[in-house]
């Protein structure tokens, strides 16, 4: 039996996951200022899987590096969430919004 496949698998769906919480903590705290940081892991992770020879190890390298370029996006589109008040808002970083729909109803009362 070859259990390449399901590592893998079982590793992207852990990698995609992990990144979740990293792109709302990220938007949250620093805004979409951090995205260049995305794109630098991301393009190092996928050259590095280019080199890696065992197969595993680089598909989770590669998986890893799509994964933060994705999270680019991502950051962005968690700034709209928080402006439609999906996600709550930084107060200290409220002017970072156009408005401030992004303040749940506890926040606005503060």
């Amino acid at each position: 039996m070859y259990f390449t496949g399901i590592i893998i698998a079982v590793s992207t769906f852990f990698i995609i996951g992990l990144f979740h919480p990293i792109v709302i903590k990220a938007e949250y705290y620093w805004g979409t200022r951090p995205w260049w940081l995305f794109l630098v892991g991301g393009i190092v992770c996928i050259f590095c899987s280019l080199l890696l020879e065992n197969t595993i190890l680089s598909s989770i390298v590669g998986v890893a590096g799509a994964s933060l370029l994705w999270s680019i996006g991502e950051l962005f589109e968690q700034k709209k969430r928080v402006e439609k008040g999906w996600f709550p808002m930084n107060l200290k970083r409220k002017d970072d919004y156009p408005s401030k729909k992004g303040m749940n109803r506890a926040q606005s009362e503060l």
